[in-house]
């Protein structure tokens, strides 16, 4: 697995909200892209130590890991812990496809009662908690870069992006945060 200490974190110092939304770069992540056939489920998640989901717009977690559903067989893995993601999957004994994209990747954490709507300023999913709730997970578009989006809270959501795009994702945020109430 990468090092994660090998690169700059990106958005390193910024910050950004309004009264409703608090905007926060996530801590440094391991993550793998897993592909999979529904035979290999069961062997994978052993390995994981934790059940990957195999219902769209769902997640789970065990520990500091989650994996987030975002096809029939695809996953986005991350582990917020020690790492070990990729030689957990290959000792599952079991054919896939993993690739480590720690460094590709980087999360922004927005938490507050006015969320959904900041969300929305870039996005047009239903993120109310009946279409969009506690779990749920959906790669997406926010303004114009794709992004994989969790709710982990009543009023928190995780956005995942390619980190090259990261400043720009703050940056809607950050301005989309405003116009909440």
């Amino acid at each position: 697995m990468a090092d994660l200490a090998i690169r700059n974190r990106p958005l390193a110092g910024v910050h950004g909200g309004s009264a409703t939304v608090r905007l926060t770069p996530a801590d440094a992540a391991h993550r793998i892209s897993l592909r999979a056939g529904q035979d290999a489920v069961p062997a994978l998640s052993s390995a994981l130590g934790l059940s990957l989901p195999t219902n769209p717009k769902t997640s789970s977690s065990s520990g500091s890991r989650m994996a987030l559903w975002l096809g029939p067989d695809e996953w986005l893995v991350i582990d917020e812990g020690e790492g070990g993601l990729m030689q957990a999957a290959a000792s599952s004994g079991t054919v896939h496809s993993a690739t480590d994209v720690s460094h590709r990747n980087t999360a922004i954490l927005i938490e507050g009662p006015g969320t959904s709507a900041a969300l929305n300023g870039g996005c047009p999913l239903d993120f109310s908690l009946k279409a969009f709730p506690v779990g749920a997970c959906a790669r997406t578009l926010f303004g114009k870069i794709e992004v994989v989006i969790l709710r982990t809270s009543e009023e928190s959501f995780r956005l995942e992006c390619w980190r090259s795009f990261s400043e720009y994702a703050f940056g809607l945020l950050r301005d989309t945060a405003l116009d909440v109430d």
